[in-house]
């Protein structure tokens, strides 16, 4: 366990030295805040109205806590060090490692993750409060309870960015479909909560990771309840579970042909 706290702490403190380049991508992160800002006010002409459930300061603060995992999660680790193993053949240099490769890989992407998480959260809720104010009727003794909901729905993007990524084992680059990820999660879970979708298609959007990944932990931000805490805790657990058991399979598949093609 020790070898991989030391990955985690090496990774972290890289980071910190990049520190800039992630405040200079702040930049892109105000413009596009401040033009949802305007457009949710514009939908909004009375701040006081209610639209499916949402009143603009619920929404905004919505749309802010959902970009923490979006932006703070969006590691380059994952995408481009998983991409150049694969293709340079590095991976069975890593696999002879007194560690495995995944447990590697992913304690390098909460290191490379935690700076940037932390200060998305800062901003974010900073923005929020400048835009909108505090939410009405928040109670701060449910916080615990929220941020296990952002850790885990943190954990799930993780899992999935990593399966992606291991697509290159099969095709030559997987960032395309990184690029389609994110997007998806962009439309149906950042820009728009789920009740803000038809509701023949709520049922289906709650089956996604978008509902356990970015729906859940910020909607519990705006609207704490501890049954939907519940249903959305039921729901991460189970997605944790499958998505890590695929991201295994994939990584020993992916090992698998490459020990059989001689690699």
């Amino acid at each position: 366990m020790r070898k991989y706290i030391y990955i985690l702490k090496t990774t972290f403190l890289d980071s910190i030295q990049y520190v800039s380049s992630i405040l200079f991508k702040f930049i892109g992160y105000f413009i596009s805040i401040f033009v949802m800002f305007s457009l949710w006010s514009y939908v909004y002409s009375d701040a006081s109205n209610i639209i499916n459930g949402y009143t603009l300061t619920q929404m905004m603060w919505y749309i802010l806590m959902s970009e923490i995992i979006t932006y703070g999660g969006n590691s380059k680790v994952i995408i481009n060090e998983i991409t150049e193993d694969i293709k340079n053949g590095n991976i069975a240099y890593h696999i002879n490692k007194p560690y495995h490769y995944l447990g590697y890989i992913f304690m390098k992407y909460i290191g490379d993750s935690i700076l940037r998480v932390l200060l998305y959260a800062l901003v974010s809720i900073l923005l929020a409060v400048l835009f909108v104010g505090f939410i009405p009727g928040f109670n701060f003794t449910n916080i615990i309870f929220i941020i296990l909901s952002f850790i885990l729905g943190f954990l799930i993007n993780g899992f999935l960015k990593i399966t992606i990524s291991l697509l290159s084992f099969w095709i030559e680059d997987s960032e395309p479909f990184h690029w389609i990820y994110n997007k998806f999660m962009l439309i149906l879970g950042v820009f728009f909560p789920v009740e803000m979708f038809p509701k023949f298609l709520q049922p289906y959007i709650a089956f996604t990771p978008v509902y356990v990944v970015i729906y859940g932990p910020s909607k519990l931000i705006v609207d704490f309840s501890f049954e939907l805490f519940k249903s959305i805790l039921i729901g991460q657990l189970i997605y944790t579970l499958i998505t890590g058991l695929i991201m295994i399979l994939v990584f020993k598949k992916g090992v698998k042909r490459v020990n059989v093609n001689g690699g």
